[in-house]
């Protein structure tokens, strides 16, 4: 009797999924998710390197998998350690013939994978690995991954060119697998497992995002079909308060509940049976920029991480503790700084807009070590991929592959832009709701009556400005300038 495991990595699904679709063909087949404590350690600046957020809806995404699995007639075996110790006890006490998994682009996701692939090796096991986490097939690229464009621009209309995205597989009609007695299937573990309490719930987070595939597939058929959001999907995806302004499909997406090519298949056939348009086109679009940062990832690897980051451009970081954790809890005197990163603490989420300016600030302002806020978004979001977040990392500190060089957003300008009246403000940031639309993102600029009029006295309700806008941004560009011309020099001189 054939026996196949499906280990479950960061592709918690069941349709569109190959190594599932293949070990289902097996007389018997199971799958397994390791919860790898490693991912639950603390950052050397003393937060969980995973948060409550994330933790939860991960749980919630494991659940929903081994209720799908199981209604295919399988199991799905859910354990707490390293996945390579884990499996090589199970692939032993299964007397199992194949392990089947998808590869991931990270530095340590292919460390472990290679400490799996040894496993089996040692124990005369197949192993089955393939590509399953990009809209663009690996095999399918018009170049080796090896030699992708460094620029975004260049490695997109190649493919355009030259690509399309598969037909997502079909999940398999059964995948058979009873456990013997004498093992178990396991606990899924609570937050508590990893010293973590449960976030209190928050009146003010309107996306409630609940982990697992059936949900995803049920926001897939809201956002597109039920609310026809799509066909207007360019013009909002820049807000960042209604639910509905972009797709939301990223937790599912990082935790690969859904897939890149399933959503480009819904969108195809949106376009023959609705609309065809550029906010169509832009969501494909935004698919491919999460695809060129895993094979950005995978070509780089480590560099990715790297103080210098993918240019290896080294400039004088700070790393003071004290403004870092005013940035952290959203007392930075900017409003919208600070309504974006206490939404990020109150929910795991933040808007891609709020993304961009608040790494602009902590980088291009405050000048503290990129590094430190890449981590707190691995912390705290729930849609966290690594190489999407360290790639849009290196972007915003001006280390990345982004030929426009030193990129300073001017907060105050994007928040007249993207938040005129302040309603996202005044959402996140209850003590200036007093505040006029011409007032709410410069409160420093009030009289003293004024803010008696208002009830919000500075320094006291709200925060002035840490640092100056222009002043502090000038000097981190006279830092990059000096490590910039620094940087070529060596090139030259090498």
């Amino acid at each position: 009797m054939a026996t196949a495991l499906v280990w479950f990595r960061k592709d918690l699904r069941t349709v569109d999924h190959e190594p599932l679709l293949r070990a289902a063909r097996s007389d018997r087949c199971f799958g397994v998710y390791c919860f790898d404590p490693r991912e639950f350690s603390m950052t050397p600046t003393g937060h969980p390197r995973t948060g409550a957020h994330r933790v939860r809806f991960l749980i919630q995404s494991v659940a929903d998998l081994r209720e799908r699995l199981r209604a295919l007639g399988g199991e799905l075996i859910v354990r707490v350690g390293n996945p390579e110790e884990v499996l090589a006890e199970l692939l032993q006490v299964l007397e199992t013939d194949a392990l089947h998994f998808h590869h991931e682009a990270g530095t340590e996701e292919s460390a472990t994978a290679k400490a799996v692939e040894k496993v089996c090796n040692d124990h005369s096991i197949n192993v089955h690995a393939v590509w399953g986490d990009t809209l663009i097939h690996r095999d399918d690229l018009p170049f080796d991954v090896r030699d992708t464009p460094e620029q975004f621009t260049q490695c997109r209309k190649q493919i355009e060119r030259r690509c399309h995205s598969r037909q997502p597989i079909d999940a398999p009609e059964k995948a058979r697998g009873h456990l013997p007695s004498h093992v178990p299937a396991g606990e899924l573990p609570t937050l508590a497992t990893f010293g973590l309490n449960a976030p209190p719930p928050d009146a003010r987070d309107l996306n409630q995002f609940q982990g697992g595939e059936t949900e995803a597939h049920k926001r897939l058929q809201s956002y597109l079909w039920e609310d026809d959001r799509l066909r207007v999907y360019k013009e909002t995806r820049n807000g960042m308060l209604s639910p509905d302004d972009s797709s939301k499909f990223s937790p599912w997406l990082a935790h690969g509940c859904l897939s890149p090519r399933t959503i480009a298949s819904e969108v195809r056939r949106y376009e023959k049976e609705r609309v065809q348009n550029d906010s169509t086109y832009w969501l494909i679009f935004e698919l491919l920029w999460r695809d060129y940062f895993r094979w950005m990832s995978a070509k780089h690897g480590a560099k990715l991480f790297r103080k210098g980051g993918l240019r290896e451009f080294e400039l004088p970081w700070s790393r003071d503790r004290e403004a870092f954790h005013r940035w952290q809890t959203g007392t930075t005197g900017y409003p919208l700084v600070d309504a974006n990163m206490r939404e990020l603490s109150a929910t795991g989420f933040m808007s891609n807009r709020g993304r961009q300016n608040v790494a602009s600030f902590l980088t291009k302002n405050l000048g503290i070590d990129w590094r430190w806020g890449a981590s707190w978004f691995e912390s705290q979001l729930i849609d966290y991929d690594v190489a999407s977040n360290y790639g849009n990392w290196n972007y915003a500190a001006g280390i990345g592959n982004d030929s426009r060089g030193f990129r300073f957003f001017h907060i105050t300008k994007q928040a007249e832009q993207y938040d005129p009246n302040g309603e996202y403000v005044k959402h996140w940031l209850p003590e200036l709701r007093g505040l006029t639309a011409a007032e709410i993102h410069e409160p420093w600029k009030l009289s003293e009556e004024r803010q008696a009029d208002a009830d919000v006295v500075l320094d006291i309700d709200y925060p002035r400005p840490m640092v100056d806008l222009h002043e502090s941004a000038d000097q981190t560009q006279m830092a990059y300038r000096r490590a910039n011309k620094s940087h070529r020099s060596q090139q030259k001189a090498s």
